[in-house]
Order: structure tokens, then sequence, then C-alpha cells
């Protein structure tokens, strides 16, 4: 089988051997494998990288929205999240008065905040 290693296909197509590695974990382009496990571009995947690029440069899509579109169509508990999400319409939540529900929202997402934060630690100084 006629192939490139993920070097040779990086100097082809124009995608760096790094973005070949990304475009691959996403599922979008998955070249073959050599025995000694190298990443093999056949003229098949040369293709799909060609017209990946020109997707992207005709409808202004990042690479991330398609990947994520790509796990949308593989993932049925992401679909169902996201189609769930889009439609769910706001709503108060029934203990919370009308006048306290934006300091509510604010006060919830702030604690979202702090909980994503990993702590720094404290750095002390060498005498």
């Amino acid at each position: 089988m006629d192939a490139l290693t993920v070097h040779e296909a990086a100097q082809t197509t124009g995608w760096s051997a790094r973005m070949l590695r990304y475009i691959e974990r996403a599922g979008l382009v998955v070249p073959q494998r050599s025995p000694a496990g190298y990443r093999l571009y056949s003229p098949g995947e040369l293709q799909r990288l060609r017209t990946l690029r020109e997707l992207l440069d005709a409808h202004q899509v990042a690479l991330s929205e398609l990947g994520f579109a790509s796990r949308m169509r593989t993932d049925d508990d992401l679909r169902g999240a996201v189609q769930a999400w889009f439609d769910t319409q706001p709503a108060r939540p029934t203990e919370v008065p009308a006048s306290d529900w934006l300091r509510w929202e604010q006060e919830k997402h702030q604690r979202l905040i702090a909980a994503t934060r990993t702590p720094i630690p404290q750095l002390t100084e060498i005498a």
C-alpha cells in the first residue's frame, strides 16, 4: 500500500503533524497504522484532509466545531443532552422569589466557577 508517514503527510497537506494527530483524536480522519504503530496516510486519507480544509474554509467552521458535530453523530447521550438544552426554556426555580432570581443566578455561577478553580499553593520566600 502506498502511504505517507505523519511528517510526510504534514508536508504534503499543509497541516502540521500536531494538527494531524488532533484531527485523528477527533475522529475526523483516522489513518491506518503500520505493524510498528506508525500512522500511514493513504491517498484516501489525504483526500479527506484536503476536503476537510475545503469544508472548513467554505463554511467558516472551526475544526473543534466539526469535531463536536462528529461526536454528536455517535454519542447518543451527548446528542440527547444538547437537544434537551435547546428545548428547555429558562424558568425561575419555584423556591426563588422573582425579585431574587438575578442574584440567585449570579451566586450559583460564582459557586460553579469557584468549584472549578484549582487552588494555587502559596509560595513562601526563601530567606
